[in-house]
């Protein structure tokens, strides 16, 4: 009977996992030396994780902003500008803002190597349009309109990321955020 894997030490694994890509990035990903950074071996990161595609898959999970739990509740307009606010700030400022530079890589890694990183990458923009979609449904938008809104936030916010990466353009960026945030929830349709 194989034995069970130690839930605690596999989450504790993920963390490491995912500070080290915020740190080396995706590019040149391998599990040895990812292994010796975060304290383990090759063998034990593929007893807790499966694979490397597995690895990285947990790895964005556990550090992305859930957006069902920011925009599940949202029913009014204010709710859903408030949803919003509170995505910019956590891929900025906040918990998720090491975590962007994770996705932005893998955006950037699909459009080259579709093959390896193209599903997940879609995955991961899928991920954060649903919920927001949903919520602009909630709104009385119809599904089309519902998932174009919710598409100029994350794509808009993402671009404005990576502006605010490259230029260190605080002010700047955090102005368009705003301005894009209250275009796309108050604008009529």
């Amino acid at each position: 009977m194989p034995r069970s894997v130690n839930e605690e030490k596999r989450a504790e694994l993920l963390l490491e996992v995912a500070h080290h890509l915020e740190r080396h990035g995706l590019a040149q990903m391998s599990l040895t030396p990812l292994a010796e950074s975060v304290g383990t071996t090759k063998r034990m990161l593929l007893y807790y994780f499966g694979s490397r595609e597995n690895l990285l898959v947990s790895a964005l999970n556990a550090v992305r902003p859930d957006a069902h739990a920011m925009f599940d509740g949202v029913r009014d307009t204010a709710a859903l500008l408030q949803a919003a606010r509170d995505l910019w700030e956590a891929i900025t400022v906040g918990e998720q803002a090491g975590a962007i530079r994770v996705l932005l890589q893998l955006l950037s890694l699909a459009t080259t190597d579709p093959e390896q990183y193209g599903d997940l990458a879609a995955d991961t923009v899928e991920i954060m349009v649903d919920p927001i979609s949903a919520a602009y449904v909630r709104l009385g938008y119809a599904p089309q309109e519902a998932r174009a809104r919710a598409t100029l936030l994350v794509s808009g916010m993402r671009g404005l990321c990576q502006d605010r990466l490259v230029t260190r353009d605080v002010a700047r960026t955090d102005a368009a955020a705003h301005r894009l945030i209250k275009d796309a929830v108050t604008a009529t349709i």
